[in-house]
């Protein structure tokens, strides 16, 4: 399997994991909901809870103030509340307490009876009654599919869709990096960028000191920890253009700054890359060098190390 089969499976599965909790949310539509400050400005923290015989859910994070129709969070003490979360896929009925900004209580889910339709007509098909509830709790709103769409991505289906929203996928994110230069249109790659962290800053940095990154790159560097510091590290140490594959087996197999300046140290000024991926892989430390030496064997190349490593001459 190569990178490209094995990151999209990898999305695949991401992407099946994100809506899946939703299957058992939907099977009754109601559940339990939470409420406390949150540290963002604006928002709150909230949580929306259902148990069924397969095990329960919990979907957490911040919501906005605005979404909560009904729901005076100002007010000291505590109080018996009744509040509306509206979204083009469906309603959210709450009932319960807040006692001093944080409550608990009950939620009924109500499913919009043209949503599914008008995603459809958009080109989002299969939209049955877990992922609608999934894309009410995400809020795939329709002006969001819209949107979407005129980005014309590659792979773009209903579950890409309400990957975007849990990963934050947004036009803006996908529109900073084609503005860097990087004409991404891939969606499984666009939240693998997410998860992994690929930002248009990096791409930025990497294309300013001569590179030219595709994504698949992009995610492994990020996965590998290739970072633009580790990479500006490199550059002081007297590594500053080495090709992007090789500073992913850099990191792979444990080449860092550290090692290069005590191989330098003992009189290796510059050793090939790829010679020093062979040295960490067969176990050419400067530990064993200093050792070899202290026996009588010095002024040895490093494909002599790495021969003596191979031929077990400890």
């Amino acid at each position: 399997m190569n990178r490209r089969q094995a990151l999209v499976c990898y999305v695949l599965i991401v992407c099946s994991l994100a809506v899946a909790w939703a299957a058992r949310a939907a099977e009754k539509n109601t559940g339990d909901w939470t409420l406390r400050p949150s540290d963002q400005p604006g928002k709150v923290d909230f949580a929306l809870i259902t148990r069924n015989d397969h095990g329960s859910s919990h979907h957490e994070s911040d919501w906005p103030v605005s979404a909560f129709q009904g729901l005076d969070l100002g007010k000291p003490g505590k109080q018996d509340v009744s509040f509306k979360i509206v979204r083009d896929a469906g309603r959210f009925e709450c009932k319960g307490y807040l006692e001093d900004g944080e409550g608990a209580g009950i939620f009924h889910f109500f499913p919009d009876a043209s949503y599914a339709q008008q995603m459809n007509s958009l080109g989002f098909s299969g939209v049955d009654d877990e992922k609608q509830y999934a894309m009410a709790v995400m809020d795939v709103s329709l002006d969001f599919a819209r949107q979407i769409k005129a980005e014309h991505l590659q792979d773009l289906d209903t579950d890409k869709l309400i990957a975007f929203r849990i990963f934050n996928v947004t036009p803006d994110f996908i529109e900073s990096f084609r503005k860097e230069g990087l004409p991404v249109s891939d969606s499984d790659k666009l939240v693998a960028f997410r998860i992994h962290g690929v930002s248009p800053e990096m791409v930025r940095y990497l294309h300013q000191a001569g590179y030219s990154p595709d994504e698949d790159t992009l995610i492994a560097m990020r996965i590998h920890g290739a970072t633009p510091d580790w990479m500006d590290q490199l550059t002081k140490v007297g590594y500053g253009k080495v090709d992007l594959e090789k500073l992913i087996a850099f990191r792979i197999h444990g080449v860092s700054p550290d090692f290069i300046q005590k191989l330098q140290g003992l009189g290796y000024a510059h050793p090939d890359p790829d010679q020093l991926v062979a040295m960490r892989i067969h176990g050419v430390t400067p530990e064993y060098i200093a050792g070899l030496r202290t026996r009588g064997m010095k002024d040895l190349s490093i494909d002599q190390l790495v021969s003596l490593r191979i031929h077990g001459i400890n």
